[in-house]
């Protein structure tokens, strides 16, 4: 009876499976964030199609394992497929493990504000959101003031003009572009600026805007607000982003150069009262 050649051994089909749904999921998962960012889909499709290819990660994962066993008991190759299976599996299945940890970590809350009592309202943006998430909701006021309680407006000593010069040349330097910039005026002791936000890797869309209001001729107040436009969880990602931009439009601030002084609106003469005629 003729031997079987060395590179003719039997592979565990357990292996083989196992890197095929690896690569499967892989590719699904890379599909599922081109069609999130892209916008092609509504976002619970886009969201089913991610879940799936979690689900053929873990059961690759599994085959894996079970391979493992066989190769053992039987003599059959197929390690190195088996590995591929394990890693890749193991890489998918990382990211919503890091999402669960966030999760029980953070509140359940999806909008914040610097000042959740007269939080910045979106205009601009109101047309893009969901009805029911234009509106800051109050329950949220409670969990964000224990969970973040150094959220808070920030105080500048800088006229309204040059605050909102620096609050435009943070976003600026990130190249935010702007949905809408309402700027300060002589008869406007106010700015606004509303944009979208985009998560680094799914790329879901959270709305903020800045209100900047003047305090006296020499200081003004900025106010943040973030809020994503799906889910009932942001993990903690709206705050993170409050928190940068506070600083870095601090740190900004600091190195503002000497302010302009604000110019005083024009006061109108009050209007001539026309002459009365003598009663005869």
């Amino acid at each position: 009876m003729a031997r079987r050649p060395l590179n003719d051994e039997p592979v565990s089909k357990l292996a083989a499976w196992s890197s095929r749904l690896a690569v499967f999921a892989l590719a699904v998962a890379a599909l599922s964030v081109v069609i999130l960012r892209s916008g092609l889909l509504e976002i619970g499709p886009s969201l089913a199609t991610f879940a799936a290819a979690l689900v053929c990660a873990a059961l690759a994962i599994v085959l894996a394992l079970l391979s493992f066993i066989a190769i053992w008991r039987h003599g059959l190759t197929g390690l190195g497929r088996s590995l591929t299976g394990l890693v890749l599996g193991a890489a998918l299945l990382a990211y919503p493990a890091y999402l669960a940890q966030r999760a029980y970590r953070y509140p359940q809350i999806y909008d914040v504000s610097t000042d959740a009592a007269n939080p910045p309202r979106f205009v601009a943006l109101a047309a893009q959101r969901p009805r029911d998430r234009i509106a800051y909701p109050a329950a949220a006021a409670a969990l964000q003031r224990t969970a973040y309680p150094d959220i808070m407006p920030l105080q500048l000593t800088l006229p309204l003009r040059s605050s909102y010069d620096v609050v435009t040349g943070v976003l600026n330097k990130r190249k935010q572009a702007f949905v809408e910039s309402m700027q300060p005026t002589v008869n406007r002791r106010e700015a606004v600026i509303e944009y979208t936000a985009r998560t680094p890797l799914m790329g879901f869309r959270d709305d903020v805007v800045i209100r900047i209001t003047a305090v006296g001729n020499n200081a003004s107040r900025v106010d943040l607000r973030s809020a994503s436009r799906y889910g009932g969880h942001d993990l903690g990602a709206n705050a993170a982003r409050l928190r940068t931009l506070l600083e870095e439009i601090d740190e900004a601030s600091g190195n503002a150069p000497e302010p302009k002084p604000e110019p005083v609106p024009e006061k109108k003469p009050p209007p001539k009262r026309p002459a009365q005629k003598p009663k005869t």
